[in-house]
């Protein structure tokens, strides 16, 4: 049986009872009962670390896009563990924008990029662009689909682009770090390996491969 501590959040209360009993779907299913997104994304900047945590967390579950910038602020919190649970919870609530049909769509484009279908997939974030240009994240897969078809100056263009819809994503600044060193361009390629680094402190790969790229000078 779970607890309430009256001197913390009701949303604590379930995260500190999801790390007792392990039951995430409860977790999820408690959050979407007592709480709106907006309510959520308030306790995301509580003084009370737990409480910090347990708000990245159900964002990553019933956030949509507009919980991007508070996860995004949460990349670099003085917590170790609430810097991981927004990593892994921003990433999913880029998809989370536009409308249901333009999900639908970008997931469709997601799985043919899963199944290396990459000229379907830019067609298909081709039309999602042409229906919703601010639609950042089918930018980036649209990137990612370019990248992988060999057209690095394509995907560098999208990357910049995702950057300025969405600064917090530290994923198209990396895609772009991986594009200028394909284009033979090493010293922008750690400008952007940089840049993903300070939206997100936790890329201890990506840290690594600056150092090994600054030592090879």
């Amino acid at each position: 049986m779970g607890f309430i501590n009256t001197h913390i959040s009701r949303l604590t209360s379930f995260y500190l009872d999801y790390l007792q009993n392990h039951d995430i779907a409860l977790f999820v299913e408690r959050s979407k009962h007592y709480y709106e997104q907006s309510t959520i994304m308030r306790l995301a900047k509580s003084d009370q670390v737990e409480t910090r945590r347990a708000a990245a967390m159900a964002l990553g579950f019933i956030g949509d896009y507009k919980s991007n910038s508070v996860l995004g602020c949460l990349l670099v919190d003085i917590d170790r563990s609430v810097r991981l649970l927004a990593e892994s919870s921003i990433k999913n609530v880029w998809p989370r924008d536009g409308s249901t049909y333009q999900r639908h769509e970008l997931r469709l484009a997601m799985r043919n990029i899963a199944y290396q279908n990459f000229d379907e997939a830019v067609r298909i974030t081709n039309n999602l662009l042409d229906d919703f240009p601010l639609f950042a994240e089918a930018r980036n897969q649209r990137g990612i689909a370019l990248y992988a078809s060999g057209k690095f100056k394509d995907t560098i263009e999208d990357c910049k682009i995702v950057l300025d819809l969405n600064p917090y994503h530290f994923g198209a600044a990396i895609g772009m770090g991986h594009a200028y060193l394909h284009d033979k361009n090493k010293e922008l390629a750690i400008v952007c390996f940089q840049q993903a680094l300070k939206i997100n402190p936790n890329l201890e790969a990506i840290r690594r491969s600056i150092t090994k790229m600054v030592q090879s000078f």
